[in-house]
């Protein structure tokens, strides 16, 4: 049996396990996300983030990510927060623009350093993908919604009620609309702006916040016309602050990152 080290971390309550591959090279992500997000049997969490050096010299490290059931993920803004004050605090680098590789292309991490500690990290998510954004999902009482794709795919419906989350998440998730599957926000716009989101992500089920969800409902409430391109979203674990810019149309997401614990498994 092979020991391997990994951190516990956690962006606004979306816990991951991340592990250092260059130190503990994982063989089977998959199957190792599974077995170790068991909230029962293993570590618990909502999934597995590889760290690892970049192969292309453009960006510093580059980041694999496995939901909880074992597929792997396109994108994580959560995590990608984590990773850039896992990197500084942990000493593997000292720059506070970090450059990192994920599936949906090089995202750009700001960290915000006090007294040597990262405050907060702004994620440039990039440009979001609107393409039949409108979206009418008929039977089982679903209503219409926004379809917005953060490199990822987002299904956002505006309700008063996002407690439906809990009854409507899977079978959005599973909807024959979307045949790659789908990432579900439940939204609502509170009295004093703040836009209240609860998430079902695709391969993890109901989790207390999603990064490119936050971002996604931000730019839905702004095409419908629910709010400007400055948005709070507050989830489950926390709130994220998203700005969708009109100087270069990339969407900026502001937000924390923690650290959990340090921990050693044997594989």
């Amino acid at each position: 049996m092979t020991k391997i080290r990994f951190t516990k971390m956690h962006g606004c309550g979306n816990d991951y396990i991340y592990v250092d591959t260059t130190l503990y090279p994982i063989a089977k992500p998959s199957e190792t996300a599974r077995k170790w997000s068991d909230r029962h049997q293993g570590i618990g969490s909502d999934g597995l983030v590889l760290i690892e050096r970049s192969p292309l010299p453009e960006a510093d490290y580059s980041m694999r990510i496995f939901n909880a059931d074992g597929s792997e993920a396109m994108m994580c803004g959560n995590a990608s927060r984590c990773i850039g004050k896992y990197l500084y605090e942990r000493g593997l680098t000292g720059k506070t623009e970090i450059r990192l590789l994920t599936l949906s292309g090089i995202k750009i991490l700001q960290l915000h350093v006090i007294d040597s500690t990262v405050r907060s990290v702004t994620v440039d998510m990039g440009e979001p993908i609107l393409e039949d954004e409108r979206l009418f999902l008929p039977g089982r009482g679903l209503t219409q919604g926004t379809f917005v794709s953060m490199g990822n795919p987002h299904y956002i419906i505006f309700t008063e009620d996002v407690n439906q989350v809990e009854e409507k998440g899977r079978i959005l998730e599973f909807h024959p609309a979307f045949p790659q599957r789908c990432n579900v926000e439940f939204a609502h716009i509170q009295s004093d702006g703040t836009i209240r989101v609860r998430v079902w992500e695709r391969g993890s089920g109901i989790t207390q916040a999603c990064g490119t969800g936050a971002c996604a409902t931000a730019i839905a409430a702004c095409l419908t016309g629910r709010a400007n391109r400055q948005s709070l979203i507050e989830m489950d674990g926390g709130t994220l602050q998203i700005e969708w810019r009109e100087s270069d149309h990339h969407v900026y997401m502001t937000g924390p990152a923690a650290f959990v614990f340090d921990g050693e498994i044997e594989q």
